[in-house]
């Protein structure tokens, strides 16, 4: 009997939530639930952790912290060591700003200063580089050209092994693929018309920032509603890609082991 999909967020800012991917997850008729480490106490570790084999798709979501905030953060460690046998287990995994970040530094990447700091709308555009990898790995299909929201000013260097999928003016690595069930985005493709007010609520010193590619407050509070939807469509297509090529893989690993006589690991 099939079982509902289970999906579980790791969560880093207050009341942020899901975003955009939350009511086609629910139509898919998803079990939802999240861990909060941004209500833990200082030096305090999550003690109620989901077991790795209890969850179907992980989506880690954004933060104002750095990954390299270990001392501040403790479960920092908890969180990225959770995040490595997830991904030891080819399930799906997608990652989201401080996400594609959480999960480029379990891979062994380095995380730093961005030359540019970068908030606003901008130009995402699609980068060839599974043109460097193995021609039989199914790469998601990113956008030629999509405006997207960025708020960073860290970036991920690309994990041995990923493929490069986009970049901006401001920064060269906007998302990449790691093998077939690893999705990962340095801008905020979830962000809907609330959890932009929201954004906008907790950055005070907004209307104080300048620079080459950032935007006003008064910009980012007059963004059309039309302007949300292109990145959050392009995120339900690659939930749909981590998902469906993660069960590829599982189908094709069970009838590898069955032709050897072999369980499946």
């Amino acid at each position: 009997m099939q079982t509902a999909l289970r999906v579980h967020y790791f969560q880093h800012i207050s009341h942020e939530g899901y975003g955009s991917p939350e009511l086609y997850l629910k139509e898919k008729g998803a079990v939802l639930s999240h861990t909060e480490f941004f209500a833990l106490d200082a030096g305090q570790q999550a003690s109620n952790l989901p077991s790795t084999d209890d969850i179907d798709l992980l989506i880690v979501m954004g933060g104002v912290m750095s990954v390299t905030d270990e001392a501040t953060y403790p479960w920092l460690k908890q969180e990225k060591q959770w995040i490595r046998e997830f991904m030891a287990k080819d399930k799906p995994v997608i990652g989201l700003c401080l996400g594609g970040q959480l999960i480029a530094s379990s891979l062994g990447a380095a995380i730093h200063k961005n030359h540019y700091e970068e908030i606003g709308w901008w130009s995402i555009f699609k980068v060839d580089g599974a043109a460097q990898h193995d021609p039989s790995q199914q790469i998601f299909d990113f956008p030629e050209d999509l405006i997207a929201l960025s708020w960073h000013n860290e970036t991920f260097e690309l994990p041995d092994g990923a493929v490069l999928l986009a970049g901006s003016a401001a920064c060269s690595r906007q998302a990449y693929q790691y093998k077939h069930n690893v999705l990962a985005f340095q801008f905020h493709p979830e962000i809907t018309p609330v959890n932009l007010a929201l954004f906008l609520e907790e950055k005070t010193d907004m209307e104080n920032k300048d620079g080459t590619y950032i935007q006003s407050f008064h910009e980012l509070m007059d963004t059309s509603l039309d302007v949300f939807k292109p990145a959050n469509a392009m995120l339900n297509r690659a939930i749909d890609f981590v998902l469906q090529a993660s069960t590829q893989h599982s189908g094709m690993t069970s009838l590898k082991a069955a032709k050897n006589n072999v369980a499946p690991t």
